[in-house]
């Protein structure tokens, strides 16, 4: 089965996001076995090399996020689930809705800085691409909060005013 160029390099952003959460390049090659230099190559955009499965699998386990096996589920039309959704949806709406324009406005400013000299790179693409999936990450905790407040029928979102009354 020969890959998409998409799909490659979704593969290869999870596996460098994966790395990155589960503390770099020597924790990692500690942690699963292997060495620096073949972590490395997992690491790399431009190395054509993809992690084992077993890989995957002790490192996403260490991490507590599935995503390397999240983009391999939605190659095939399928997506995952979290068993720890309701848990993490606690968290504020305002909080969530702050953060998600936080990482909108990192990704404007990395997609701004890549075309400002009118030329597009790898490397800029690479970048931007980083701060996509960071605001994917901040996208679907708002999203999960949401959820809470269509489930409380309204009373997660509940705001107050909180200070001196004059």
């Amino acid at each position: 089965m020969s890959l998409s160029d998409a799909f490659h390099h979704r593969l290869k952003a999870a596996q460098r996001d994966l790395i990155a959460r589960a503390g770099g390049i020597e924790r990692t090659a500690d942690k699963v076995g292997y060495s620096k230099s073949q972590v490395g190559r997992w690491n790399s955009p431009t190395d054509p090399e993809h992690m084992p499965i077993a890989a995957v699998v002790a490192l996403e386990a260490d991490c507590g996020v599935a995503l390397v096996t999240a983009v391999m589920a939605e190659a095939g039309g399928r997506r995952l689930t979290d068993p720890d959704a309701d848990k993490a949806a606690a968290v504020s709406l305002m909080q969530a809705f702050a953060e998600n324009q936080r990482q909108g406005a990192e990704l404007f400013n990395a997609f701004a800085v890549a075309i400002s000299d009118g030329n597009f790179s790898p490397t800029e693409a690479t970048t931007v691409d980083r701060q996509a999936a960071q605001q994917e990450v901040s996208l679907a905790s708002m999203r999960r909060a949401l959820a809470v407040v269509k489930a409380s029928g309204g009373t997660a979102a509940r705001l107050e005013v909180v200070g001196d009354e004059r």
